[in-house]
């Protein structure tokens, strides 16, 4: 097992009840912030000590609250990069990159210009910390980390605080970085577009729990669970009402769905991406709802169209629409109805 995490942590009023094992080397926890991953990243590197519960990594046990386990930080052999990175201010990179390392002062040397190379940071050496860009600081942090070969690497929201085109340029490299390293790796972020780039297996954590687990392209998929479904992005999220195992009502879009799979007994809401709609001119089909426009906002690449749900104070509907699809509109018009196609309905609980 790569890695076990069974444990619980209180702090104030918040409970976070952690309970998975996996298999999995390379791992996604996604939250709204305040939902419990950094702290979860923590009570596995030993930062934090839970109340109750056990971790092991690799097999190995590190902590167990019955049997009184709690291995130090540094003995738990694990790679924390922290959002700042934590970089010692007043430390050259050579410095930053052995610090912890261990063996005579040749071998941190030879290992130090090895990560040097590894990491393309040649000729930064001697520089401090502040005399870098934040993709370098970056590179330097991980290196530091790779230089004592961890069993685990966790990653706490590090392309956070970073601009767009910056984060997109880092996150390759991290992955081009991390390509051949053997152990396991579990990223934390709020961030639906990281995980679903780094992750094979996706938790999917809301208030201190796990509400849903899997692999992670199956679960944007099929998300399942409400807030599954939100933290990968969908828009239009509803509740409904079931009339039998193949229909249902929904009522702040004043519309009925007659659908050829079957509606299970335990589904409160259903959810479409807003992409997914499809346009419909003239008379209704099955499946529409009418198009009301509340608003519009135009992007570069992208219209998006905000209609008026069927109820008063309902969500407005939300119509994303590419580029490559605005001629459509241009020539036809607004369409009457949106078809909402049974193979993109979300069945959620």
């Amino acid at each position: 097992m790569a890695v076990e995490m069974k444990f619980k942590k209180k702090l104030g009023t918040f409970m976070l009840d952690m309970h998975h094992e996996s298999n999995s080397r390379r791992i996604g926890i996604l939250g709204a912030s305040g939902c419990g991953k950094s702290m979860t990243l923590k009570s596995i590197a030993g930062i934090v000590t839970p109340d109750e519960g056990r971790i092991a990594i690799d097999q190995k046990e590190v902590f167990d609250s019955e049997n009184k386990v709690n291995w130090k930080p540094q003995k738990r052999n694990v790679g924390y990069l922290f959002q700042n990175y934590a970089l010692f201010p007043t430390m050259t990179v050579k410095d930053n990159i052995s610090a912890g390392l261990k063996g005579t002062k040749a071998e941190k040397a030879d290992r130090v210009e090895e990560m040097l190379q590894k990491f393309q940071l040649n000729g930064l050496g001697d520089r401090l910390p502040g005399e870098l860009s934040g993709g370098q600081q970056q590179r330097v942090a991980l290196a530091r980390i790779m230089a004592y070969e961890p069993d685990m690497i966790l990653l706490d929201e590090p392309f956070s605080a970073l601009d767009v085109f910056l984060k997109d340029r880092l996150q390759q490299e991290m992955l081009e970085i991390l390509a051949d390293y053997e152990g396991t790796v579990i990223l934390v972020s709020h961030s639906r577009d990281e995980i679903y780039r780094f992750s094979e297996e996706l938790l999917i954590m809301d208030d201190g729990r796990i509400v849903c687990c899997g692999k992670t392209k199956e679960i944007f998929e099929n998300p399942q669970w409400k807030e599954a479904a939100r933290l990968t992005g969908c828009k239009n999220i509803t509740q409904i009402r079931r009339l039998g195992p193949h229909s249902l009502q929904v009522p702040e879009w004043g519309i009925e769905l007659d659908l050829q799979k079957e509606v299970p007994a335990d589904i409160q809401y259903i959810g479409v991406r807003a992409h997914d709609f499809i346009p419909v001119w003239g008379d209704a089909v099955e499946n529409c709802l009418p198009v009301k426009v509340n608003s519009i906002a135009e992007l570069q690449f992208e219209k998006k169209y905000f209609l008026k749900g069927a109820e008063d104070g309902a969500e407005e509907i939300c119509w994303f629409v590419q580029r490559d699809d605005w001629n459509i509109l241009v020539e036809k018009g607004m369409p009457d109805y949106l078809l909402v196609p049974e193979n993109k309905i979300l069945l959620l609980k």
